[in-house]
Formats: C-alpha cells, structure tokens, sequence
C-alpha cells in the first residue's frame, strides 16, 4: 500500500517539516537553521549505498540520509534518516524500520510485509467477537465496514463518535470494540460492562461518551474477551481502527479521509468494500438508539 509507506516513511522527517518557514528578515535564524541541517549523502552510482540511497528517496523524498554504510548482518545497508536507523538490503528492494513499531518494507511492491502478516492475525482474533456483541452504527447499505475498539473516557474516542453520522454518510460503518484503558475491574471496565449490558447499547455508549449518567447493569458480557483481543492485536492506545481484512488504519481519522483511505486500499486490491446484507440483520440490541 503507497499511500501506507509514505506515511510511515514520512514520521521519520516530522521534526524537519513541523514549523513553517522562518520570516525572510529573519536572516540570523534562517542561516543558523541552514546552517544546523546536515548534508544528504552522496554515493557512487551503481553501488549498493547507491541503491538504498534510492529505495529510502523513492518512498519519500523529503527525508535526508545523513550516513550510509555496511550493515551489521551481511546482505544489508545501514542508513541514518533524519535521526533514525534504517536498514535497506544491498538490492534496494528490502527496507527494515527497526525498533518499537518498526516494519519490513517491500520497496518494490510497495507493500508493508509486516503489516500484511499482522492484518491476517488481527482478522482471525476478530472473528472471536460475535456480531452480536458488537455495537454497530452504520448506514442503510454501507460500502466499507470498520472494527473500531473504543474507550467510553478517551478524548480521541468521544470525537470520532460525535462525528459517528459523518462516517455513515461516507458509507462507512462502525463496529465498536470494547477496550476499557484502565483495565479489567476499574471504574472505567464498569461503565463498559453497562454500556454492552444496556438494553439499548447504542444509545447508552453514547450517553456514556458525553458523560451522561447510565444505569449500573451486570449481566453476562464479552467486554472482558473484548479487552483480551484488543491486547492481542497489539492495541497500545484508543481508539484503534481496523479495516475487515485486519489492517491497521490508525486512531482517531477523520471521516472523509477515512473514506479516501478504505477506496484506496479497495482500488489496491488490499481490502475489499463491504459485501453484507442490511444492516438490519444485526441484533436489535445494537441497532436501536441513535448517535
């Protein structure tokens, strides 16, 4: 997925493209910027630093490569971008972002291969969660259809959900995760609990989420497997958004581009559109409500 890589790529010159340009009268403050920018490297044409050089600018130009040399295991470059260690295989065509969240990159295909074996999974532990115990907000006939794991107190989840009718007029529906961030039997899994023990649960994961008041309810709920399956997939904030083939399409993102995202994965070939029924055939306890 293009448009994935040069996200991902592009993290690593944030700090180079945070702040606008400086003020031309400010010419002291431009040539000690110039000045403290360190120069791209430059290699030999037709050598293997020349290659990685290549594969790094071809995923984003905007990144400089400050140092290129033999890797520490054999068949690889290691390159300093914008502060951080990448390694590219000798052929240009392998990328490796080590590190926390790091990933293998095909340059040639354009193509996450690690991201490709972690959707795969998180498709497969998804399938643990019946329909049932998902609350649904969706459109009459949606195009796409996204798993999104929330928490009733997040600042992030609260703002994707006020724009929960946007999203369904984009095409896209959204199947709520439960995923309490302080954990299992505090004050926020409670909530949670009677959130997916509310006879209508839509209408209580909203009120929850303005912080209204909702009844205290127990009953026998999946918020526990819930959480377990958003630790499995590798949940580390909320909210999380999945697409249906299990990819990772980040946070919080807003509805329009969250739409532009799904087409083009579709047009990609890496994810599919919806291809389900009416919507009304998921149970009434996640349908009734509105947002």
């Amino acid at each position: 997925m293009k448009y994935a890589l040069f996200a991902v790529l592009g993290a690593l010159s944030l700090s180079a493209c945070a702040e606008g340009p400086k003020p031309a009268a400010d010419t002291a403050a431009t040539a000690q910027a110039t000045a403290a920018k360190p120069a791209a490297v430059k290699a030999a044409a037709g050598t293997p630093d020349a290659r990685a050089i290549e594969a790094i600018r071809v995923l984003n130009s905007r990144v400089t490569v400050e140092r290129i040399g033999a890797a520490p295991m054999p068949g690889f470059r290691e390159a300093i971008v914008s502060g951080q260690v990448v390694y590219v295989s000798d052929d240009g065509r392998y990328l490796f972002l080590p590190g926390s969240g790091g990933a293998l990159f095909d340059t040639t295909a354009k193509k996450n291969l690690s991201e490709v074996a972690l959707a795969g999974m998180r498709k497969e532990a998804l399938k643990a969660i019946p329909a049932g115990e998902r609350i649904v907000f969706a459109p009459a006939n949606p195009k796409y259809t996204v798993s999104v794991f929330t928490d009733v107190e997040c600042g992030y989840c609260r703002k994707l959900h006020s724009e929960i009718a946007e999203y369904n007029r984009q095409g896209i529906a959204i199947e709520y995760l439960a995923f309490p961030r302080a954990g299992i039997g505090s004050q926020d899994f409670t909530k949670m609990v009677s959130v997916w023990c509310a006879p209508d649960r839509r209408k209580a994961l909203t009120d929850a989420k303005n912080d209204h008041a909702i009844p205290n309810k127990n009953c026998k709920n999946s918020v526990t497997q819930q959480y377990d399956v958003g630790q499995r997939v590798g949940l580390t904030g909320t909210p999380m958004i999945l697409a249906a083939d299990g990819t990772q399409l980040g946070g919080y993102v807003p509805p329009a581009a969250l739409r532009e995202t799904l087409d083009k994965m579709a047009a990609d070939g890496s994810a599919k559109p919806t291809a389900t029924g009416p919507v009304d055939a998921v149970p009434a306890a996640t349908t009734a409500g509105g947002a």
